[in-house]
């Protein structure tokens, strides 16, 4: 695996966190994970062994191999969004594996925001007693590690961000070039907006950005350089945004 594709902190340090690549670290022989190019990450405690999978799709059992082989466990799925890419269901014709099929082999909760809570449960077919609804600020615990979520709707009506030790895993939400599409059902350019420019303005320059899906040479960059160069950062007002943008 190369150094790009994960990240994980040694010596004393008990945070665990890998950055896998579907179609390159996972699901290598999956034609849909290999156009779709999402990432998924994998957070824990070492000193504890538990960890959370950040939008488990196309192969869980892999992703489950994976933790396991590094004496990690799966003790929850946090979910940016409902879209099949990242949880599982139909898109495009095919059926993705995801949540659903991680439910199946162990039994954790899923951690989504409330107003997107729905969606998941319609778009994977889990039941709504598996699904933890948060608001925006919550905290998950994973062992002694918190991860804050972030609610940033426009992508979705529920999409959010987690930020964990200086890293920010925005799912849809933003990429490093780009941000994710407000022309699907529960998009909202106005709502997306108001999550880039000030739902977001919370997280300082020097975080590091980890994105839903490789749309760039780079795998992450610092947040900074991110404002500085993502054109999505360009309009100065949310008029000038939806000139741009809210087609």
């Amino acid at each position: 695996m190369s150094d790009v594709t994960q990240m994980e902190e040694t010596g004393d340090d008990p945070l665990y966190f890998r950055q896998l690549l579907s179609g390159r670290d996972f699901a290598t022989g999956d034609d849909v994970a290999r156009q779709m190019v999402n990432f998924v990450y994998l957070i824990g405690d070492r000193r504890t062994g538990e960890a959370v999978v950040v939008d488990p799709a196309y192969d869980v059992d892999s992703i489950l191999d994976l933790l396991e082989a590094d004496d990690m466990r799966c003790t929850g799925v946090l979910a940016t969004h409902y879209h099949p890419d990242h949880v599982g269901g139909s898109m495009m014709g095919f059926d993705i594996v995801g949540a659903s099929q991680l439910l199946d082999r162990v039994s954790v909760p899923v951690h989504a925001q409330r107003d997107e809570a729905e969606f998941i449960t319609k778009v994977t077919g889990i039941g709504r007693g598996d699904i933890v609804e948060h608001d925006g600020g919550d905290v998950v615990e994973v062992g002694d590690i918190r991860i804050e979520l972030i609610h940033t709707p426009g992508h979705t009506p529920g999409s959010q961000c987690f930020l964990v030790d200086g890293r920010l895993v925005a799912g849809d939400t933003l990429f490093l070039e780009g941000c994710g599409r407000t022309d699907l059902p529960g998009g909202d350019a106005s709502a997306l907006y108001d999550s880039l420019h000030n739902r977001l303005a919370k997280v300082p320059d020097e975080a590091v950005l980890f994105p839903g899906h490789l749309y760039s040479a780079e795998p992450s960059a610092p947040m900074g350089d991110t404002r500085r160069d993502n054109f999505v950062f360009m309009p100065r007002s949310e008029q000038q945004w939806l000139a741009m943008f809210g087609s």
